[in-house]
């Protein structure tokens, strides 16, 4: 079948438009798809599991700034030469030369750091009882990770969050209005990333920087220009999905008090808190597909070239796959994978870090922060792209 132009559209453009309403459930239970200004949105567990892992699709994010209207300029151009737009020979390359650093393993090693930093941040605020989330806890936590697993000065976090964090508005609904801003920030992460890769080649260290700059000297298998994409790429991904992801994280279980105090009683939970959470409010709330061929995909015709968008939080808690959608951490392991981290060979490098790193603070501020609830509305970015909190003040009983 075609497209019904009476079929049900929901606007994602729309920055009051929140990808985790009703309206969305509503669509979903009339149909597993949906039109939206963004191509077709897939809304059910099954179908949007599936694509993910069909070789008739590839990633589809290379042609977003030609949806937005940006059709030239150094954004642009970056954007067609980062991992997330990459296929084929030059995509897998790359991705075998990033993944050692990013394996579980070597992830695992670093977790005793991920406990100093997140330990050394709740001790300034615990004892008074209330936080602004973001600037206070997810910010400089994501952002101090990020230098760590880099190699960059610990010290430098809050230059690099400033540019990762108006980088980040690349993934935004919002993009072309913060071109100015987007740009500005790939040209001083840009410089900043050259500056390390240097001092690295002048003075090699144990670090990521150093091992890529190897391969790019001693085999010719990466170019000083794809090193340098990559890094301002790892740069400010890394640090902006771990810190909105975070602040989700935390309003989902504001949302569900007990499950905060079971959190905190039990903080072996962690790690389903953070499967649960990106279940139920990820901070990706749709990945993109484009078909490469003419696609039949369960009767709906899709033309080469076509985009999908598969809708996150509407698959994750599709009653078809989840019996009981509703927030448990505790039976985070009786649900299907969730798809916040997308999938097939696409699916994201750094999952392993927002995997650990999160399972390492979300059990430290639930002991921490009892009683926890929203000390106001905060603010926040739309609900559909990439989402989360831009500031979240929060009272809790004092620890």
């Amino acid at each position: 079948m075609t497209a019904d132009p009476q079929e049900t559209y929901l606007d994602l453009a729309d920055p009051d438009f929140d990808v985790t309403s009703s309206a969305v459930h509503e669509a979903r239970d009339n149909e597993w798809f949906a039109q939206t200004p963004y191509g077709f949105a897939v809304l059910r567990y099954a179908e949007a599991s599936a694509l993910l892992t069909d070789r008739r699709f590839r990633q589809g994010n290379a042609r977003w700034p030609e949806q937005n209207g940006i059709e030239d300029g150094p954004f642009l151009k970056w954007w067609q030469e980062v991992l997330l737009s990459l296929e084929g020979d030059d995509h897998a390359r790359l991705r075998r030369l990033l993944g050692p650093a990013f394996r579980r393993k070597a992830i695992e090693q670093l977790r005793p750091e991920f406990q100093r930093i997140a330990t050394e941040l709740v001790e300034q605020f615990a004892p008074r009882g209330e936080v602004e989330l973001i600037t206070e806890f997810a910010e400089p936590y994501s952002a101090r990770i990020l230098c760590l697993l880099l190699g960059l000065p610990e010290a430098e976090w809050q230059q690099v969050a400033y540019w990762a964090d108006d980088l980040g508005k690349s993934f935004g609904i919002r993009v072309k209005d913060d071109l100015p801003r987007i740009e500005a920030a790939l040209a001083g992460l840009t410089e900043y990333v050259e500056q390390v890769v240097d001092d690295r080649a002048a003075q090699p260290r144990d670090d990521l920087v150093t091992t890529l700059l190897h391969a790019q000297e001693q085999d010719g298998r990466l170019s000083r220009d794809e090193l340098v994409v990559a890094l301002v790429f790892l740069a400010f991904a890394g640090m902006e999905t771990t810190r909105n992801q975070i602040g989700l994280a935390v309003q989902t279980f504001l949302r569900h008090p007990a499950q905060w105090q079971l959190l905190a009683d039990r903080p072996e939970l962690g790690a389903a808190a953070v499967e649960e959470v990106m279940r139920v409010n990820p901070t990706v709330t749709w990945v993109t597909r484009e078909a490469i061929v003419d696609v039949d995909l369960n009767g709906l015709a899709l033309p080469a070239g076509s985009i999908v968008q598969v809708l996150s939080h509407s698959a994750g808690t599709d009653p078809s796959a989840v019996a009981d959608p509703e927030f448990d951490i505790a039976r985070a392991s009786e649900r299907p994978p969730h798809l916040g981290f997308g999938g097939g060979v696409h699916h994201c490098l750094g999952h392993f870090v927002a995997r650990t790193d999160m399972s390492v603070a979300l059990p430290l501020l639930a002991a921490r922060m009892p009683d926890a609830v929203a000390a106001g509305p905060g603010q926040w970015l739309p609900v559909s792209g990439n989402t989360g909190a831009l500031s979240f003040p929060i009272r809790f009983r004092p620890s």
